[in-house]
């Protein structure tokens, strides 16, 4: 996947990076996967766009959280959205009949 630059993501891209970022069950990888940048560049739009308290939290929950790192990751989570998260595909979250 082409490697985008974080200045030239959308409002709703930067949203939907800070979302994933956010839940356990989805790794680094998985926001490489779909937005193209990584793990450094995910901190980056993190800490421009929370407020400092919030971002400290952020950080210490990745820090805690095995499943954010694929390598650290237990054999038995095979996917990247955690069950209760709404479907996406191609960036753009399905509609729910």
């Amino acid at each position: 996947m082409k490697q985008l630059k974080v200045s030239s993501l959308s409002a709703e891209n930067i949203d939907r990076i800070i979302e994933m970022a956010w839940e356990d069950r989805t790794p680094f990888d998985a926001i490489r996967a779909q937005f193209g940048i990584t793990e450094s560049e995910v901190k980056r739009i993190m800490r421009a766009q929370l407020l400092p308290k919030s971002y400290s939290k952020w950080r210490e929950c990745v820090e805690a959280c095995k499943t954010k790192h694929a390598k650290t990751r237990s054999e038995e989570i095979s996917r990247f959205k955690s069950s209760r998260q709404r479907a996406i595909s191609s960036n753009r979250i399905s509609k729910s009949k």
